[in-house]
C-alpha cells in the first residue's frame, strides 16, 4: 500500500497555524502525572540533575510541570509551538531546531524527549535523535525517551477529547491510529478536529500523521551504539491506558 504525505511535523497544521489551539486540544494539566514520573526517571542519573534539555518540547505542557524540579531548555521544530510555550513557560530558554541536527554547544545533566520522538519514522532518523541526545548529555547524565508505542505493544486504537476556554472557544477531536503495513517502521494516525471560535463559528480540520514504530531491541541497540548504557523502564500511571515503556540512556561517568 502506498501512502503519500508530509514526512516532518513542520508540514502539519497541527503544529503550525493550529498551534494556538494546542492548550485546548491537550490541556497542560493532563500532563501532571506523567511529568512527575518522568522527573523521577530523569533524577535517576548518577549525577545531580539540575539542567534538562527537552527536545521536541511542543507547547511546553511537560515543561510547565518539570520546571518545578529543573532548569529547562526547550527545543522544538515549530516556531508556532514555541510561541505557545513561551506564554506558558516564560522563564524557560526556548530554541528553534530540529532534534535530529540541533547543536547548542553545551551539555546538560539530562535530556528528555517525550512523544515528539514518534515523528522519527526510520532507524536513520531515530539514530540521529539519539546522537543529538548523547552529545548534549554530560558524563554521568541521562537521556529519557517516551515513545507512545513499540512494535511489541502497538494496537490499533481510537480516542477523543478536547476542552473549552473561558472566551467561548472550544475543541473536540477524534484520533484513530492504525498500521497499514506491519512490515515497515511507521503507522498512521488520522485526526479530525472541530474548532469553535469565540463567536460560535465551527470549522472542521482533518490531518494524517505518520509516526515511527520500532521494536524494543531497536531502541536498545541504537542507544548502545550511540555510547549510552541502554535501559528501559515501564511507566507507572493511573490513567486508563496501557503504560508506556520509557527508554533510558545513561551517559557513562568514566
Amino acid at each position: 500500500m502506498m501512502v503519500s504525505m508530509p514526512d516532518t511535523p513542520a508540514a502539519h497544521r497541527f503544529y503550525g497555524d493550529l498551534a494556538e489551539w494546542w492548550p485546548l486540544i491537550s490541556p497542560p494539566e493532563e500532563y501532571a502525572e506523567e511529568a512527575a514520573y518522568a522527573a523521577t526517571v530523569l533524577s535517576s542519573a548518577s549525577i545531580p540533575v539540575r539542567n534538562v534539555l527537552e527536545l521536541g518540547s511542543g507547547g511546553g505542557h511537560n515543561a510547565v510541570h518539570l520546571k518545578a524540579h529543573f532548569a529547562m531548555t526547550l527545543v522544538d521544530l515549530s516556531e508556532e509551538m514555541l510561541t505557545v510555550s513561551r506564554r506558558l513557560n516564560p522563564e524557560c530558554d526556548h530554541r528553534q531546531g530540529d532534534m535530529r541536527a540541533v547543536r547548542l554547544g553545551r551539555t546538560f545533566d539530562a535530556v528528555f524527549i517525550h512523544d515528539a520522538v514518534d515523528y522519527m519514522t526510520s532507524e536513520a532518523d531515530l539514530r540521529q535523535v539519539i546522537e543529538t541526545a548523547f552529545v548534549h548529555c554530560r558524563p554521568g547524565g541521562i537521556a529519557v525517551f517516551v515513545p507512545d508505542h513499540t512494535a511489541e505493544t502497538f494496537e490499533a486504537m481510537s480516542d477523543h477529547g478536547g476542552s473549552d476556554a473561558a472566551d467561548g472557544r472550544g475543541v473536540r477531536y477524534l484520533e484513530w491510529a492504525w498500521d497499514p503495513d506491519p512490515a515497515d517502521t511507521w503507522i498512521l494516525t488520522e485526526y479530525a478536529f472541530l474548532l469553535r471560535d469565540a463567536a460560535g463559528s465551527v470549522r472542521v480540520v482533518h490531518e494524517t500523521h505518520r509516526t515511527g514504530l520500532f521494536s524494543r531491541d531497536v531502541w536498545l541497540r541504537l542507544l548502545a551504539s550511540a555510547g549510552f548504557v541502554a535501559g528501559a523502564v515501564t511507566e507507572q500511571t493511573t490513567e486508563d491506558r496501557a503504560p508506556r515503556e520509557l527508554f533510558t540512556g545513561h551517559w557513562p561517568s568514566t
